[in-house]
């Protein structure tokens, strides 16, 4: 381990940063500094704003993306560094904001039916009934399912943060018939790791991803499908079924109401709901249905 790599290591510990934004920001350094095969130490605002240029243009990346990997640069040269960092001179670009793919209850009913094996088909279940991001899946444990209170404590979530959601009955009839099945039952972790299920390490996210992606494909599903899709179904189906924003923002473990209020255009029942202004006009028949039939 080179003297900057661990540098920049203590300094992402230091600010308890999670283990997905620390690989995030230590791959952008090394992939910035093989793009100009220089070490990162040696380059600079120039080198910053052709590598954003060669990430839009060539890398074809999105915004989004390009707006994480400056802001790994940034932390490096401010944190790491101790140089300056002009927003002038590397101005970020604007985020596309772009709605999720939604799947109706009866394509989320097909998706689970479809599930390779047993442990798939509880992993989106268990996706579907809570809402949970993919990391926060994977790292439930046992011990976070509380019967006699019908909730399910997620701890460390995004941004550090613990949150209850809510244990449907269903889901814990389905956990229970889980658990019955297990070859061995779990001591920690809910879903273990390894190909029998039976490891003392949780499993991957990449598993949760495998789950969706082949579900899709026995169910015969057209639409991109990821373990978000059941996140925001999640959501969305709440709000459909009468559950409040404030609600269902606690329940996603939003930061703020905004991003919550993106289900609103997602939910068929609220736009179905709320009438155009053009209903409310009193028109004349159109023109088009006044005109004299012509004689034969």
């Amino acid at each position: 381990m080179t003297r900057l790599r661990k540098t920049m290591l203590e300094e992402l510990e230091r600010r308890n940063f999670s283990q997905s934004t620390t690989r995030t920001y230590i791959r952008t350094v090394e992939d910035f500094a093989r793009y100009f095969h220089r070490r990162p130490d040696q380059l600079g605002p120039p080198h910053i704003r052709e590598y954003q240029a060669y990430l839009f243009t060539k890398r074809k990346l999105a915004a989004n993306t390009v707006i994480q990997r400056l802001a790994a640069l940034r932390f490096f040269f401010i944190k790491t560094l101790r140089k300056p960092w002009s927003v002038a001179h590397t101005p970020y670009p604007k985020k596309t904001v772009r709605l999720p793919m939604i799947l109706s209850q009866e394509e989320v009913a097909q998706l689970i039916n479809a599930a390779e094996t047993p442990f798939h088909r509880m992993l989106l279940m268990t996706a579907y009934a809570t809402g949970l991001r993919r990391a926060e899946l994977a790292h439930l444990k046992v011990s976070d399912i509380d019967s006699p209170r019908m909730v399910i404590h997620v701890q460390g979530g995004k941004g550090r943060k613990d949150r209850d959601v809510m244990l449907s009955p269903k889901l814990l009839e389905e956990l229970r018939a889980y658990w019955r099945g297990m070859r061995r039952k779990p001591k920690v972790w809910l879903f273990p790791g390894n190909r029998w299920h039976t490891a003392n390490h949780p499993i991957t996210t990449k598993v949760v991803w495998s789950a969706c992606r082949e579900a899709a494909e026995r169910a015969g599903i057209t639409k991109p499908v990821h373990p978000h899709t059941l996140r925001h179904c999640f959501a969305t189906h709440l709000l459909e079924a009468g559950a409040d924003l404030r609600t269902i923002q606690v329940l996603l473990g939003h930061r703020d109401l905004e991003e919550t209020t993106i289900y609103l255009h997602l939910s068929q029942k609220h736009l179905g709901e709320t009438a155009s202004p053009l209903d409310a006009l009193s028109l004349s028949p159109s023109p088009a249905n006044n005109r004299p039939r012509s004689k034969k």
